[in-house]
């Protein structure tokens, strides 16, 4: 395996967690006594440029599935501190109707609803289908994709250029 990021090989092993099915995939009861998948968590370090990374062992359709089991809006701490960020950010950087705010995995719509709530532009995207039509119904504009380069060159084509960009735990899942 090589590094994703200067493409140097990996070979060093920076933590040896075990083995874990996938994130969020709970099993349904019809199927409790088949055998579950485990993968192994096992993150290499890259000894020139110090990223860490798993390999990639399962395709990202079948992590983000269409019955995706966490909902943002399911914790009302969690929304009342996005309002706040909302506040802040806007009381920080003067953003306004003109203004246009895109957030990668923004599931149900959770923080964007808060700057729209003050007229400012929003955009979701969201790769689980159930959390983003649930954005959709809030009237969250949401693109249910996968953020990536090719997604990035269209939204620039369509001049839809962000003033501010947030992934709230994105990290956990790249």
């Amino acid at each position: 395996m090589n590094c994703r990021f200067c493409k140097k090989p990996l070979n060093e092993v920076f933590v040896d967690l075990g083995v874990s099915p996938l994130s969020n995939a709970y099993v349904k009861e019809e199927f409790a006594n088949n055998k579950e998948i485990f993968y192994p968590l096992k993150p290499m370090i890259c000894s020139d440029c110090f990223l860490i990374q798993l390999p990639e062992l399962e395709k990202v359709e079948n992590i983000f599935a269409k019955d995706y089991a966490y909902f943002s809006s399911f914790s009302q701490t969690w929304l009342n501190h996005s309002k706040r960020y909302v506040n802040e950010m806007v009381k920080r950087f003067n953003f306004n109707n003109q203004s246009l705010i895109i957030e990668i995995a923004s599931n149900d719509g959770y923080l964007l609803q808060y700057f729209k709530e003050k007229g400012i532009p929003v955009l979701g995207i969201e790769p689980a289908r159930n959390v983003a039509e649930a954005a959709i119904g809030k009237g969250i504009p949401t693109l249910i994709r996968f953020f990536n380069s090719s997604l990035a060159k269209e939204l620039r084509a369509e001049k839809k250029m962000a003033d501010l960009i947030i992934g709230n735990n994105v990290l956990a899942h790249v």
